[in-house]
């Protein structure tokens, strides 16, 4: 099958790269020369554990093209996915503008065949009935839209296209509904796992499910607080949640809170999209409340740690990046850390194994001190700030926290240690809803 998919940003490149390896002849479209042009290198242009091997086999088998001309990139296309981003705008709102503006320029090029456009992009409820309405309106026949939202993890986004959870489609027509069956049934060999359902639906299921996950975890940090003034341990009380199969493990984890492009993005608009129709999203307000909460919450135990004069002190930062395996900064917690540190005149010493350049674009330099090595970052630190939980910062060595750092204080914001860990150590460890232990010993408070 030919198809063309107009974004190569991370959803559409992951995309075009996975239909590509099956079998499909896809060409990517993208206004940028140095995205296209690293794509035409076998290169991949955004940071994505495994991609880039990926697109070196599928353009070694020309299996994958790209251009800037979206005439081009169309042409006898049997499918067009729109892969746009959809950004937030100041009301919560996703800005559609992007979207709208391929399927006028889809609709100019597409001549009189008939095309599938595939809204890959996050849209609000709706979008695909007004969208399918203005074509009506300018007597476009041959464009029928089908809503196709993706549900990727970053840092493990081919997996995820490759071996899906389930792929929701929302389309008219049986026809249509064919397609997507034959596209993507060679990612379900084992299992049939996609659901066909009306497009609002499938619309509105894609922010659904990522408000959902985001609830999970503002839950748990609301709930680490409340043991973090109770003396009890928000591990072991997640422990005995997760067990019980009805709630499950997943999301679950007490931290300093989400981030990323989506979950922000997605509460609030469907909080937006509640508003709209008058139907207040009053759980979903309160899970963007309580993340910003925590977010301040973990940086103000991290200027406690300083002690009552902060300005001047010198913290370390382990993490940039919004979660491990990717470098995309986008609503990060880590960099909104660094960013309240260095506003109460606290130098930052950071590291992060991918995400530097990305959160020095949105930061700026100033105050900010880059290392290669995480242990170089805590040279006359007087606290230690674990933002993103990367695998490289699993193993502390208690010994040199010690040594390097003018006051051996860490403040793990992702709980990626052991509390009994510092036990008897010169280390002081605070972490999300669990006891403070090291230093002057076990103590409830921080």
């Amino acid at each position: 099958m030919k198809l063309a998919i107009v974004g190569a940003g991370y959803v559409g490149l992951v995309a075009g790269a996975c239909f590509a390896d099956v079998g499909n002849t896809v060409t990517m479209v993208d206004r940028s020369e140095e995205r296209v042009a690293a794509i035409l290198d076998g290169r991949s242009p955004i940071w994505e554990a495994g991609l880039d091997d990926l697109l070196q086999a599928v353009r070694e088998r020309r299996r994958l093209l790209a251009t800037t001309s979206l005439a081009e990139g169309i042409r006898d296309a049997d499918a067009v996915f729109i892969a746009v981003g959809t950004p937030a705008q100041a009301d919560g709102t996703a800005d559609v503008s992007a979207v709208e503006a391929v399927l006028e320029s889809i609709a100019e090029h597409a001549g009189g065949s008939h095309v599938y456009v595939v809204l890959k992009s996050t849209v609000p409820p709706g979008t695909n009935e007004r969208l399918t309405q203005w074509l009506a309106e300018r007597g476009i026949s041959n464009l029928e839209l089908v809503s196709n939202p993706e549900f990727l993890k970053q840092g493990d986004a081919v997996r995820d296209f490759m071996g899906p959870d389930r792929v929701i489609v929302g389309t008219r027509t049986e026809r249509a509904t064919e397609l997507m069956r034959a596209l993507y049934g060679p990612f379900m060999v084992r299992s049939k796992r996609l659901q066909v359902m009306d497009p609002t639906s499938a619309e509105i299921t894609k922010y659904a499910s990522n408000a959902m996950l985001a609830s999970r975890v503002s839950f748990m940090n609301d709930l680490a607080r409340l043991c973090e003034a109770l003396g009890a341990d928000v591990g072991s009380v997640r422990r005995g949640m997760g067990s019980d199969s009805r709630i499950g493990p997943h999301f679950l984890y007490a931290s300093l809170g989400y981030g990323g492009s989506c979950f922000p993005k997605d509460v609030a608009a469907l909080s937006a999209i509640g508003r709209s129709v008058g139907v207040t999203q009053s759980l979903v307000e309160a899970t963007a409340h309580v993340n910003q909460v925590q977010r301040l919450h973990v940086l103000q135990r991290a200027l406690d740690a300083l002690g009552p004069e902060p300005a001047g002190k010198r913290a370390a930062v382990w993490g940039l990046a919004f979660k491990p395996m990717t470098d995309d900064v986008r609503e990060s917690a880590a960099t909104a850390l660094v960013a309240g540190l260095r506003d109460s005149g606290v130098a930052c010493a950071v590291h992060d194994p991918a995400a530097v350049d990305n959160a020095l674009a949105v930061l700026g330099p100033e105050g900010i001190t880059v290392v290669d090595d995480p242990l170089d970052a805590l040279d006359g630190a007087h606290v230690l700030v674990i933002a993103t939980e990367w695998r490289a910062y699993r193993t502390p060595d208690l010994q040199t926290f010690a040594n390097r750092m003018a006051n051996p204080i860490i403040v793990d914001g992702r709980n990626i240690y052991e509390p009994r860990w510092f036990a008897g150590t010169p280390v002081t460890y605070h972490s999300v809803g669990r006891r403070t232990t090291g230093g002057d010993g076990p103590r409830t408070t921080w």
